[in-house]
C-alpha cells in the first residue's frame, strides 16, 4: 500500500537525524511501523485477504530485522525508536 506524500514528509521530519536524511534505519522503521498498523486495520476487515497478511507478516519481519541492527549498532537510538512509536520490546 502506498503511502501518501504528506505522511512520509512527517514521519521523516519526526525521525530524521539531520538535515539531508530520508533513508536511515530510524526513518524506514517509522514508515514500516505506518504501513503495518494500516494493513492491520485492513487484516481486521478483511480476514479472508491472504495475500496481504503475507504482505504485513514481511513487512513485520523487515521491521525486527531492522530494530535489531539498530540495537546493536546504537542503543540509545533504539530507545529512543521504540519510545516515540510505543512498541513493545
Amino acid at each position: 500500500m502506498a503511502l501518501q506524500k504528506e505522511v512520509i514528509n512527517t514521519i521523516v521530519q519526526t525521525f530524521k537525524i539531520n538535515e539531508y536524511d530520508t533513508g536511515s534505519i530510524e526513518v524506514q522503521i517509522a514508515l514500516l511501523t505506518h504501513g503495518i498498523n494500516e494493513l492491520n486495520g485492513h487484516c481486521i476487515k478483511n480476514p479472508k485477504d491472504f495475500s496481504t497478511k503475507r504482505g504485513l507478516l514481511r513487512m513485520v519481519c523487515r521491521r525486527k530485522k531492522f530494530l535489531l541492527y539498530l540495537k546493536g549498532k546504537n542503543v540509545q537510538s533504539y530507545k529512543n525508536v521504540i519510545e516515540k512509536l510505543g512498541l513493545r520490546k
